[in-house]
This record gives structure tokens, sequence and C-alpha cells, in this order.
């Protein structure tokens, strides 16, 4: 027993220099500073005239109190686990072992989710994101298994605490989607789901194959940070083609049945976006010319080109390489990821939203290969 606690209290004390270190790494005192200045914004008069601006104000400043408390309340939860260990040692207390290597546990694997939070230091990492999915060929099995994705990263947000807004949506033939598009809002939303972008390959027993044959299936899930206004992303009006159409799909109660949804064509890549879920045809215009600028800056930087204009319609276009991840649910349960391989055996958590570990990996591994 005192073998035990004795254990714990190292691990807790080498705790206090750990958290200390990522203290500085998160930037806490940065994060109290910059909620401090943001407040004294929601104070002046004209604050509230521009609803949209002043929401992303309160919702950052939500999230960077929220990166505060966390942070606080794991260095109480340190201090109270020391002192219960403490006191269990001097009083000779067997009853209290067990809680305080409850609590160990619980800050080192707070503190390693501190350390992942850490290595989302890319420029855009920050950043809202915005998750594509399009089913590859296949048909219905493919669009269902786009449908799956769908929901697996709404789930996560969700469970993240993320806030997870439908863009656009397009029914599958007889199941599934033909394409659709969510805005995942909060910070560091980018830095996490950029490790999601790429072609995801299911294997299982198909639900549409009355044979109950095994299929395979891909879908592409595509991943670009939402940018700033003051980015410098100038498209102009004779390079896109605008068409209004009645909203359709999964939206419910969330979707307008009106001519109000919009499609925007961009002629030079033939890039095409489109919003169907805000209130107004001229919301969904900037909604959907807020993603066709991710798309392009997106493609801008992955090709290091220096302007847009010098982007081409053939290196817009999705090509299907090799899948990033691949799930089976069918001789076995497993899904796997082929960069870091890291795995996961209980499929029907990872749908769930379980992909955390995932994540995780991916964030390590291209910190020690930053090419990769």
């Amino acid at each position: 027993m005192i073998l035990a606690l004795d254990e714990a209290k190292r691990r807790l004390l080498d705790m206090q220099d750990t958290l200390a270190e990522l203290g500085s790494q998160l930037r806490i005192e940065e994060a109290k500073e910059r909620a401090t200045e943001l407040e004294r914004e929601t104070m002046v008069e004209n604050f509230w005239n521009d609803a949209e601006k002043s929401s992303k104000k309160l919702q950052e400043i939500k999230q960077l109190k929220d990166k505060v408390e966390s942070y606080e309340e794991l260095l109480t939860k340190l201090e109270d686990a020391l002192t219960l260990c403490e006191m269990a040692m001097e009083e000779n207390d067997e009853s209290s072992v067990d809680e305080v290597l409850r609590e160990t546990e619980f800050i080192e694997t707070e503190a390693e989710k501190k350390r992942i939070e850490v290595l989302l230091c890319g420029p855009y990492d920050k950043n809202n994101a915005i998750v594509s999915f399009h089913p590859g060929a296949g048909g219905t099995e493919a669009q269902d298994w786009a449908s799956m994705l769908y929901r697996m990263y709404t789930r996560w947000g969700e469970k993240s605490g993320f806030n997870v807004k439908l863009v656009d949506w397009l029914d599958g033939d007889e199941a599934g989607l033909k394409s659709a598009t969510i805005m995942v809002e909060g910070i560091n939303a980018y830095g996490y789901l950029k490790s999601e972008n790429g072609v995801h390959r299911l294997v299982r027993v198909s639900p549409f194959d009355s044979s109950g044959r095994r299929h395979t299936s891909f879908a592409s899930v595509e991943v670009m940070p939402e940018f700033n206004d003051d980015d410098n992303i100038t498209i102009r009006d004779e390079d896109i083609e605008v068409t209004a159409h009645r909203s359709s799909g999964a939206g419910g109660q969330h979707i307008n049945k009106t001519d109000s949804a919009i499609r925007i064509l961009h002629k030079p890549t033939g890039i095409v976006v489109g919003c169907q879920t805000e209130r107004s045809q001229l919301q969904n215009k900037e909604t959907a010319m807020k993603m066709l600028k991710a798309k392009l800056m997106e493609i801008k930087l992955r090709e290091k080109l220096d302007r847009i204009e010098d982007i081409q319609g053939n290196k817009a276009n999705i090509e299907w390489g090799s899948q990033i991840r691949s799930y089976v649910f069918m001789p076995y349960t497993l899904a796997k990821d082929t960069r870091t391989g890291f795995e996961n055996g209980n499929i029907d958590a990872v749908m769930d939203g379980d992909i955390d570990g995932f994540i995780n990996a991916y964030l390590k591994h291209i910190s020690k290969n930053p090419e990769a």
C-alpha cells in the first residue's frame, strides 16, 4: 500500500513540472488577457450592431475561458490529489489508495490531451473547419458510406464541444448522400480535423445486397480551414456563375424549402460549392463564397502557388488516391490508419465519433515527420 502511494506521489510531483510547462506552451496567460480584451469590446456601444461579428467574439470569449478554466481545474485536481496522497501516507489509510490512483490516472490523461493541444501550432489550426463528404464509385453503397462518415464526424464534433452546422446536403439516389458539407466551429477545429482529409475505405456485408456479399466502398472527406475576412482572397465576379435552387435533404427544420439555396461554379477551376441552410438567398451566397475561398486558398497553399489565379482546373479536381484509413466490419471489426498504424477494434464506438486516438496519433506523427 505504501509502495503504491509512494509511486503515485512521485508521478504527481512529476506532473507539477509538466503542467507548469504546458501552461507556458498553451499560453494560458495570453488567453486570459485576450478574453479580458474581448470582454471590454462587448461593452462598446455599437458592439451588437453586427450580429455575426459579435456572435463570433462571444464564442471566442467562451472558448478562451473554457481553455483557461480547464487548465486551472487540472492544477487544482493535482494539488488536491497530492494532499490526499500525503494524508493517506501519514495516516496509513488504505481506503484512500484507489481514489489516489484514479485521480493520478485522470490527471495524466488530461495532461496528455493538453500536450496534443500544444501540437496545434499551424497557421490555420485555430480556425473553424469546413468538412465535405463525397462518395466514390459504387452507387448506393458508397453513398451510404459517405453518410456514415458524415454522422461520425458530426458526433465527434458534438462530443468534443464544437458547434456543428449543416451547410449543404444532396440526397443519395436510394440512401445516403451524393455530397454534404458541415461547418465545425470552435478553437482548433481545423487543427484536429486536418488529419481526416483523404479517402476512407469501408469493408462490410452490404445491407443493399440481397446475396449478403462483402463489399468494399470508398468515400472522400475534404477538410479545409475557414479563412478570416481579412485574408487576401479576391474572386472576380466574371469568374463565378451563381444559381438558385430549392433546398432539399437531411436538414429537416434547419432547411428552408424555398428557392433560397445557392450553388456557385468557379469557371476557371470547375469547383462547385453550395449552401442551403441559411435563412436567405443572400446569406446562403455569403456562406458559399466563404467555402469557395477556402477551397481556392487551400489549393493555393497545398500547391505552393503564388496567386489564386495560378490554380488550374485539373489541379482542383478530387483525385481518388490511396486510402488514409480502413474500416472493416466483416470478417472482423477494426479501424486502422494507414499513415500512423493506429487502430481501434471497437468499430461501433469509432462510427459513433470515437476518433480522438486517430487524430492524436496523426498529430504526433506529423510533429516528428513535418513532411509527412
